[in-house]
């Protein structure tokens, strides 16, 4: 595993040299595609010295983004709780006694008012998701005309709304969908330990419907439910070696809810979590990788290594679906510090 690591470093010092030597230069090598990662290889980079592996990840970074802007989305939850998977993350589960009441799908016209105002801003993707385990038949007409009056807007546009079927994927394709959102949560390993309603496969098969589609794919995962760091490295290589990496990749940190199974969890170490985004970073070199769930439980320094591990893509806004986040004037703070700028749509 040394070996591997070594050879790796090296790769990423190269490319590192290269720029060093043409400064003001436009220097963007490129990165190795690869879609068959092992466990092993992973692992060791993911284990390797801190500072070796922020440098390889960062160095990864800077040679396919530019590392001083960040893409931010907005997300709505435009059908609340009354959920009947049981994940054990999550406060909208009909399983789970939280207190949140299910809502009806939100009227299209209130879900454009709130993308204008997403727009306003700073969003150049607008998020919208709804506690189903799959669309029902009914619903599909009102969420493909959210689609479409949200990419009038100028904004790109992703859903979540659980399992897909060939007709759904056929009709948000139509409506112009340009993400799907679908995380696989864990490692297949881990996967019965969080969720029973529905199987790891379920996922990866709604991943390649999607996928065949044209749509693009928004897939990541959430770290600190009690898995090991092995579930964190196979959860990524899993979607490192689908045929196409994820256009992007969210990576949540579980913020603990009340009398959910997962609410009493303890806190994931922040290292541990960097250790992820750079992972993700150096296994999907050019995918978006978002900072997602957990933000408003992270230091400004810990926000600041994950940007230089990679992490290019936030959510911004005050919640995040029923959680959450960092108020805009605590963001643009910390940007502001950091000397961070937001990616425009027209760069993405």
């Amino acid at each position: 595993m040394q070996d591997v690591q070594s050879s790796q470093l090296k790769e990423t010092q190269s490319a590192a040299d290269m720029m060093s030597q043409q400064p003001g230069a436009e220097v963007k090598p490129a990165a190795t595609m690869r879609h068959d990662w092992s466990s092993d290889e992973a692992r060791a980079l993911y284990e390797a010295s801190f500072n070796d592996l922020l440098f390889e990840a960062h160095s990864i970074h800077r040679t396919n983004f530019d590392p001083n802007k960040v893409q931010k989305s907005r997300i709505l939850s435009i059908k609340t709780g009354g959920c009947p998977e049981d994940c054990g993350y999550c406060s909208q589960s009909a399983h789970h006694k939280t207190g949140l009441k299910a809502s009806r799908l939100m009227q299209v016209e209130r879900v454009l008012d709130e993308a204008r105002a997403a727009k306003a801003g700073g969003a150049t993707r607008y998020c919208m998701g709804a506690a189903w385990r799959a669309p029902k038949g009914r619903d599909m007409a009102a969420v493909c005309a959210m689609v479409e009056g949200v990419k009038a807007l100028g904004l790109e546009t992703c859903m979540t709304l659980g399992m897909l079927s060939d007709e759904d994927v056929s009709r948000l394709k139509h409506a112009g969908l340009d993400y799907y959102n679908h995380n696989i949560d864990t490692s297949e390993r881990y996967y019965d330990k969080v969720v029973t309603t529905r199987t790891f496969a379920d996922r990866l098969q709604t991943l390649a419907r999607v996928r065949e589609s044209g749509i693009k794919v928004c897939s990541g995962g959430i770290v600190g439910m009690g898995e090991g760091p092995g579930d964190r490295v196979d959860m990524l290589v899993s979607l490192a070696n689908l045929p196409e990496h994820p256009e992007s990749v969210p990576i949540n940190m579980l913020i603990p809810i009340a009398d959910t199974p997962l609410g009493a969890a303890p806190r994931l170490d922040p290292i541990e979590f960097v250790r992820c985004i750079a992972l993700a970073r150096i296994l999907m070199p050019r995918s978006y990788v978002r900072l997602s769930a957990g933000r408003s439980d992270m230091s400004d320094e810990m926000q600041a290594l994950c940007f230089f591990a990679g992490a290019n893509s936030v959510f911004i806004g005050d919640t995040l679906l029923t959680a959450g986040n960092p108020e805009i004037d605590a963001d643009a703070a910390l940007f502001a510090k950091l000397g961070i700028e937001d990616l425009a749509l027209g760069d993405l």
